[in-house]
Protein backbone atom coordinates (compact mmCIF):
# COMPACT_ATOMS: atom_id res chain seq x y z
CA UNK A 1 0.00 0.00 0.00
CA UNK A 2 1.49 3.48 -0.85
CA UNK A 3 -0.26 5.83 1.62
CA UNK A 4 -0.40 9.92 1.86
CA UNK A 5 -2.12 10.60 4.96
CA UNK A 6 -1.68 14.63 5.30
CA UNK A 7 -3.62 16.42 2.81
CA UNK A 8 -4.78 19.88 2.29
CA UNK A 9 -7.39 20.72 0.12
CA UNK A 10 -9.30 23.88 -1.82
CA UNK A 11 -11.09 24.34 1.18
CA UNK A 12 -8.26 25.45 2.95
CA UNK A 13 -8.51 29.00 3.80
CA UNK A 14 -4.76 29.73 3.90
CA UNK A 15 -3.92 26.81 0.73
CA UNK A 16 -4.09 27.09 -3.05
CA UNK A 17 -7.66 26.45 -5.30
CA UNK A 18 -6.41 23.21 -6.78
CA UNK A 19 -9.15 20.59 -7.11
CA UNK A 20 -9.89 17.65 -5.22
CA UNK A 21 -10.35 15.94 -8.48
CA UNK A 22 -6.50 17.32 -9.39
CA UNK A 23 -5.12 16.02 -5.84
CA UNK A 24 -6.70 12.56 -6.17
CA UNK A 25 -5.63 12.18 -10.27
CA UNK A 26 -1.76 13.01 -9.09
CA UNK A 27 -1.88 10.45 -6.56
CA UNK A 28 -3.17 8.11 -8.87
CA UNK A 29 -0.94 8.50 -11.81
CA UNK A 30 1.96 8.01 -8.76
CA UNK A 31 0.77 5.06 -7.78
CA UNK A 32 -0.68 5.85 -4.35
CA UNK A 33 -3.37 3.46 -3.35
CA UNK A 34 -4.58 5.25 -0.20
CA UNK A 35 -4.81 9.09 0.43
CA UNK A 36 -6.87 11.24 3.02
CA UNK A 37 -7.65 14.43 2.88
CA UNK A 38 -7.08 15.92 6.59
CA UNK A 39 -8.28 19.59 6.01
CA UNK A 40 -8.03 21.93 8.97
CA UNK A 41 -11.10 21.89 11.04
CA UNK A 42 -12.57 24.90 12.22
CA UNK A 43 -11.47 26.49 15.09
CA UNK A 44 -13.20 25.58 18.19
CA UNK A 45 -15.53 28.48 18.93
CA UNK A 46 -14.88 30.92 21.29
CA UNK A 47 -11.51 30.87 20.23
CA UNK A 48 -9.92 33.80 18.67
CA UNK A 49 -7.36 33.15 15.49
CA UNK A 50 -4.51 35.07 16.38
CA UNK A 51 -2.78 35.05 12.65
CA UNK A 52 -3.41 38.38 10.97
CA UNK A 53 -5.60 37.11 8.49
CA UNK A 54 -7.57 34.60 10.83
CA UNK A 55 -7.15 32.13 8.41
CA UNK A 56 -5.87 28.67 10.33
CA UNK A 57 -9.36 27.21 10.44
CA UNK A 58 -12.18 25.94 7.49
CA UNK A 59 -15.10 28.16 7.36
CA UNK A 60 -17.35 26.05 9.37
CA UNK A 61 -19.98 26.93 6.71
CA UNK A 62 -17.95 25.06 4.78
CA UNK A 63 -17.49 21.83 6.77
CA UNK A 64 -20.43 19.89 5.71
CA UNK A 65 -20.01 20.66 1.72
CA UNK A 66 -16.45 19.35 1.75
CA UNK A 67 -17.92 16.27 3.55
CA UNK A 68 -20.51 16.01 0.85
CA UNK A 69 -18.02 16.54 -2.06
CA UNK A 70 -15.74 13.84 -0.54
CA UNK A 71 -18.17 11.34 -0.18
CA UNK A 72 -19.41 11.94 -4.08
CA UNK A 73 -15.67 11.62 -4.87
CA UNK A 74 -14.85 8.48 -2.70
CA UNK A 75 -18.00 6.58 -5.04
CA UNK A 76 -16.53 8.04 -8.49
CA UNK A 77 -12.71 6.86 -7.84
CA UNK A 78 -13.80 3.67 -5.85
CA UNK A 79 -12.05 1.08 -7.98
CA UNK A 80 -8.93 3.62 -8.79
CA UNK A 81 -8.14 4.51 -5.40
CA UNK A 82 -9.58 4.15 -1.25
CA UNK A 83 -10.00 8.02 -0.56
CA UNK A 84 -10.64 8.86 3.40
CA UNK A 85 -12.56 11.51 4.41
CA UNK A 86 -10.51 13.11 7.23
CA UNK A 87 -9.41 16.64 9.34
CA UNK A 88 -6.90 18.08 10.86
CA UNK A 89 -8.26 19.04 14.36
CA UNK A 90 -6.10 21.41 16.30
CA UNK A 91 -5.57 20.84 20.28
CA UNK A 92 -5.99 23.96 21.52
CA UNK A 93 -5.35 23.84 25.92
CA UNK A 94 -8.19 25.48 27.58
CA UNK A 95 -10.62 24.45 24.67
CA UNK A 96 -11.37 20.69 25.14
CA UNK A 97 -14.72 20.86 25.64
CA UNK A 98 -15.14 22.92 22.59
CA UNK A 99 -13.37 20.38 20.68
CA UNK A 100 -15.22 17.40 22.02
CA UNK A 101 -18.59 18.80 21.03
CA UNK A 102 -17.15 19.96 17.35
CA UNK A 103 -15.99 16.04 17.22
CA UNK A 104 -19.22 14.83 18.76
CA UNK A 105 -21.25 16.30 16.11
CA UNK A 106 -18.87 15.88 12.99
CA UNK A 107 -16.73 12.99 14.08
CA UNK A 108 -19.53 10.43 12.45
CA UNK A 109 -18.55 11.80 8.97
CA UNK A 110 -14.68 11.19 9.27
CA UNK A 111 -12.85 7.76 8.03
CA UNK A 112 -9.43 9.10 9.37
CA UNK A 113 -8.00 12.37 11.28
CA UNK A 114 -4.96 13.94 12.71
CA UNK A 115 -4.49 15.86 16.16
CA UNK A 116 -1.66 18.88 15.83
CA UNK A 117 -1.09 21.50 18.16
CA UNK A 118 -0.10 24.96 16.17
CA UNK A 119 -1.00 27.31 19.09
CA UNK A 120 0.64 27.73 22.49
CA UNK A 121 -1.04 29.28 25.30
CA UNK A 122 1.21 31.74 27.21
CA UNK A 123 -0.58 34.24 29.92
CA UNK A 124 -3.98 33.65 28.83
CA UNK A 125 -2.85 34.31 25.42
CA UNK A 126 -2.15 32.60 22.14
CA UNK A 127 0.18 32.22 19.71
CA UNK A 128 0.33 30.17 16.04
CA UNK A 129 4.21 29.23 16.55
CA UNK A 130 4.30 28.50 12.61
CA UNK A 131 2.94 31.33 11.00
CA UNK A 132 5.96 32.67 10.53
CA UNK A 133 9.77 33.47 11.89
CA UNK A 134 8.87 36.71 13.21
CA UNK A 135 6.17 36.03 15.50
CA UNK A 136 8.12 32.36 16.83
CA UNK A 137 10.85 34.91 17.37
CA UNK A 138 8.99 37.79 19.22
CA UNK A 139 6.95 34.62 20.90
CA UNK A 140 10.28 33.27 22.79
CA UNK A 141 11.29 36.43 23.91
CA UNK A 142 7.70 37.01 25.54
CA UNK A 143 8.25 33.74 27.01
CA UNK A 144 11.73 34.04 27.82
CA UNK A 145 14.09 31.98 25.62
CA UNK A 146 13.73 29.70 22.56
CA UNK A 147 14.65 26.68 24.86
CA UNK A 148 11.36 28.08 26.52
CA UNK A 149 8.95 27.54 23.81
CA UNK A 150 10.21 23.88 23.03
CA UNK A 151 9.34 22.83 26.12
CA UNK A 152 6.03 24.50 26.09
CA UNK A 153 5.28 23.25 22.97
CA UNK A 154 6.53 19.67 23.99
CA UNK A 155 4.60 19.71 26.96
CA UNK A 156 1.04 21.01 25.15
CA UNK A 157 1.43 17.80 22.91
CA UNK A 158 1.45 15.43 25.79
CA UNK A 159 -1.48 17.37 26.90
CA UNK A 160 -3.22 16.95 23.20
CA UNK A 161 -1.82 13.01 23.68
CA UNK A 162 -3.33 12.35 27.03
CA UNK A 163 -6.83 14.85 26.76
CA UNK A 164 -9.74 13.34 27.10
CA UNK A 165 -11.84 14.53 23.48
CA UNK A 166 -14.51 11.80 23.38
CA UNK A 167 -14.95 8.79 21.39
CA UNK A 168 -13.61 10.96 17.64
CA UNK A 169 -10.40 11.69 19.35
CA UNK A 170 -7.87 11.63 16.26
CA UNK A 171 -5.78 8.48 16.17
CA UNK A 172 -2.84 10.38 15.02
CA UNK A 173 -0.62 12.87 16.17
CA UNK A 174 0.19 15.83 13.40
CA UNK A 175 4.21 16.62 12.75
CA UNK A 176 5.51 16.44 16.72
CA UNK A 177 8.14 18.52 15.85
CA UNK A 178 6.65 21.52 14.22
CA UNK A 179 8.45 23.74 17.03
CA UNK A 180 11.36 23.19 14.58
CA UNK A 181 9.81 24.85 11.69
CA UNK A 182 11.97 27.94 12.10
CA UNK A 183 14.87 26.46 13.44
CA UNK A 184 17.28 27.85 11.22
CA UNK A 185 16.04 31.60 11.51
CA UNK A 186 16.66 31.48 15.45
CA UNK A 187 20.09 29.06 14.97
CA UNK A 188 19.81 28.07 18.81
CA UNK A 189 21.45 24.37 18.82
CA UNK A 190 18.78 22.85 21.25
CA UNK A 191 19.01 19.16 22.03
CA UNK A 192 15.31 17.92 22.30
CA UNK A 193 15.71 14.37 21.51
CA UNK A 194 14.96 13.11 25.30
CA UNK A 195 11.68 15.19 24.61
CA UNK A 196 11.07 13.61 21.31
CA UNK A 197 11.56 10.34 22.79
CA UNK A 198 9.01 11.04 25.45
CA UNK A 199 6.28 11.96 22.71
CA UNK A 200 7.11 9.22 20.42
CA UNK A 201 6.98 6.69 23.50
CA UNK A 202 3.71 7.86 25.15
CA UNK A 203 1.78 8.07 21.54
CA UNK A 204 2.88 4.04 21.43
CA UNK A 205 1.81 3.25 25.39
CA UNK A 206 -1.89 5.15 24.22
CA UNK A 207 -2.46 3.52 20.97
CA UNK A 208 -2.24 6.72 18.55
CA UNK A 209 -0.03 6.48 15.23
CA UNK A 210 2.60 9.23 13.81
CA UNK A 211 2.20 11.59 11.27
CA UNK A 212 5.17 11.00 9.34
CA UNK A 213 5.43 14.64 7.69
CA UNK A 214 7.53 15.22 5.20
CA UNK A 215 6.92 19.34 4.68
CA UNK A 216 9.74 20.23 6.42
CA UNK A 217 12.53 19.23 4.31
CA UNK A 218 11.26 22.64 1.73
CA UNK A 219 10.57 24.77 4.17
CA UNK A 220 13.20 27.66 4.36
CA UNK A 221 14.43 27.46 8.04
CA UNK A 222 14.01 23.94 8.50
CA UNK A 223 14.92 21.64 6.34
CA UNK A 224 13.79 18.55 7.79
CA UNK A 225 10.76 15.95 8.45
CA UNK A 226 8.68 15.77 11.67
CA UNK A 227 10.42 14.19 13.67
CA UNK A 228 13.60 15.02 12.30
CA UNK A 229 15.53 11.18 10.53
CA UNK A 230 17.18 10.16 14.24
CA UNK A 231 13.24 9.85 15.50
CA UNK A 232 11.69 8.41 12.78
CA UNK A 233 14.33 5.40 13.18
CA UNK A 234 13.37 5.59 16.62
CA UNK A 235 9.83 5.73 16.28
CA UNK A 236 9.97 2.17 14.42
CA UNK A 237 12.11 0.85 16.59
CA UNK A 238 9.76 1.25 19.07
CA UNK A 239 7.27 -0.20 16.91
CA UNK A 240 4.80 3.27 16.80
CA UNK A 241 2.21 2.84 13.80
CA UNK A 242 3.53 5.41 11.23
CA UNK A 243 1.66 7.11 8.71
CA UNK A 244 3.80 8.92 5.52
CA UNK A 245 2.37 12.75 5.48
CA UNK A 246 3.13 15.30 2.33
CA UNK A 247 0.97 18.00 4.30
CA UNK A 248 0.63 19.35 0.76
CA UNK A 249 -1.23 22.70 0.62
CA UNK A 250 -1.29 22.84 -3.20
CA UNK A 251 -1.41 19.82 -5.97
CA UNK A 252 2.86 20.22 -7.41
CA UNK A 253 3.46 19.85 -3.13
CA UNK A 254 1.26 16.48 -3.16
CA UNK A 255 3.53 13.11 -2.08
CA UNK A 256 6.55 15.53 -1.44
CA UNK A 257 9.81 13.70 -0.83
CA UNK A 258 7.88 10.33 -0.24
CA UNK A 259 11.14 8.08 -1.16
CA UNK A 260 13.23 10.26 0.88
CA UNK A 261 11.15 9.69 4.02
CA UNK A 262 10.25 5.89 3.01
CA UNK A 263 13.42 4.73 0.79
CA UNK A 264 12.43 1.33 -1.32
Amino acid sequence: MKRDGHIHTPYCPHGSTDTLIHYIEKAIAENFTDITFTEHAPLPQGFTDPTPDKDSGMNPDYLMPYFNELKQLQTKYEHDIRIRIGLEVDYIAGFEKETTLFLNKYGQYLDDAILSVHFLRWQDTYVCIDYSAETFLAFADKVGSIEDVYTLYYNTVLQSIHANLGRYKPKRIGHPSLVHKFQLAHNVKIDDTERLQQVLTEMKEHGFELDLNSAGLSKTFCKEPSPPFPLIEFAKSIHLPYVFGSDAHTVVDLHQHYNVILPK
